[in-house]
């Protein structure tokens, strides 16, 4: 019963509701909740979650929900995971404040995919759900929209520090989200009037004094013109100190931000790109795109004509070629668990260990003396045996290290620089990758 997590699709945008109320401790805690899971299990259409994680993971039932709460409890608190073992991905934290802390109930709720939400059924019953919520257990605050644009919009902080956010939370209205529920002070703050008339979908005032909005009757094409123009007109209205147009400008902005861009990366770098891409946040992707469609990888620098290389200078050839042979096997050994692929020395292999470098931050996350004393090494012996056994390269040994190099047609190349330069930074890690060098390498052999 393996639990579907958000993080194991693909990046792309979900739906995010967060949900943070007060409730009555003093009450049963199974007659307080029944309204929260009737509701859920009532309008959860096509996600509604069928993993409870707690002490351990059980199937989605009432018994099971009481027991994981009843066991994840100490003095002041309990929470617990819901989610789905199939698509789409459910992420949903349930958590609960007893006194002496201030008596809360914490909802976060993420969806993965936000397009799962197209339909006006689906969202409707959405709606429903949460405002059955809101009905129910008091709130100060709460919120539906697309993550990535919540991202882009900076969430919760607004521009804000932590210290500001956590002291005055959401104290006006910093944002119209597509689904939203402000609570009687944001309401009084407002203006009550003001806030029932505002442009919206619906528009509806709750029995306990929360007003809910709704700006579209779908949230998936909340970066729409339609929408982003709904979205603006809400949030002038509701905060008449900003001018709409403006309000607009920066909303078409953000959409702008999120529109699909066709990868057009360099022919040689679409594996390790590619894999770059799909380490970037989901609200990120498009911009990080852009940018490698118009990146070009510095041409290598490690090279002289053939006619121009350094002579052996050492008196047992052999025994140096043993030593990069060993050095090569130290990358092995070291990245033999997380790039089974370097086993075998080929070009995928190159590929493989600058997705690792790279994903790990390598040059910033080790300690240089560590680097430039055993990794260093390692990669240019790899990289040279790489050139040798896929290229008919020829090693020219030197007492030097950095002196080595492999001839390979009509160039030869200098590995252990390669890997130095490779190893001053992240960026570096692109701009001097072990796959280009490589490539080059192979045009030239000729």
């Amino acid at each position: 019963m393996k639990a579907l997590s958000v993080h194991d699709l693909k990046p792309e945008d979900s739906l995010l509701l967060i949900f943070d109320p007060a409730f009555e401790s003093k009450a049963a805690l199974k007659s307080e909740l029944e309204p929260f899971f009737q509701a859920l299990e009532k309008y959860s259409d096509g996600w509604m979650p069928d993993v409870i994680e707690g002490k351990r993971r059980r199937k989605y039932a009432r018994a099971a929900i009481w027991k994981a709460l009843e066991e994840e409890r100490d003095e002041n608190s309990t929470s617990i995971g819901l989610y789905r073992t199939e698509w789409p991905a459910l992420d949903m934290s349930f958590g609960l404040w007893f006194p002496p802390l201030p008596p809360r109930l914490r909802v976060f709720i993420e969806i993965k995919p936000v397009s799962l939400f197209s339909e006006t059924t689906r969202c409707s019953q959405f709606v429903e759900m949460v405002r059955t919520w809101a009905s129910s257990y008091p709130v100060s605050h709460a919120m539906a929209h697309s993550t990535d644009d919540l991202n882009l919009a900076g969430s919760p902080n607004f521009g804000r520090d932590d210290e500001t956010l956590f002291r005055d939370g959401f104290d006006k209205i910093y944002m119209v989200c597509w689904l939203n529920v402000f609570g009687p002070k944001l309401v009084e703050a407002v203006g009550r009037e003001r806030m029932l008339s505002t442009p919206a979908h619906r528009v509806e005032e709750l029995p306990n004094g929360s007003v809910l909005v709704v700006t579209r009757p779908t949230v998936a094409d909340f970066a729409s013109k339609e929408a982003r123009r709904a979205q603006a007109l809400a949030h002038a209205h509701l905060r008449p100190d900003l001018d709409f147009d403006t309000v607009l400008r920066t909303l078409h902005e953000r959409s702008a931000m999120l529109a699909p861009v066709e990868p057009r990366f360099h022919p040689d770098l679409v594996p390790l790109l590619s894999r770059v891409v799909d380490r970037a946040a989901s609200h990120e992707r498009q911009r990080r795109i852009a940018e490698l469609n118009a990146w070009c990888p510095p041409e290598p620098e490690e090279w002289r004509p053939a006619g121009s290389a350094l002579p052996p200078d050492v008196d047992n050839p052999q025994r140096s070629l043993e030593h990069y042979s060993n050095l090569a096997e130290h990358l092995v050994a070291l990245l033999h668990s997380e790039v089974p692929s370097v086993f075998k020395a080929t070009p995928e292999s190159l590929t493989d260990a600058d997705f690792y470098f790279w994903r790990e931050e390598f040059p910033k996350s080790r300690l240089r003396e560590a680097i430039d004393e055993h990794a260093v090494p390692a990669i240019g012996a790899y990289l040279g045996e790489v050139l040798v056994r896929n290229l008919g390269g020829r090693w020219i040994p030197r007492q030097r290290l950095e002196e080595a190099q492999v001839l390979v047609g009509n160039r030869v190349w200098f590995p252990f620089v390669r890997a130095r330069n490779y190893m001053r930074s992240r960026q570096s890690l692109l701009d001097c990758s072990l796959t280009w060098l490589y490539r080059v390498a192979e045009r030239h052999r000729g």
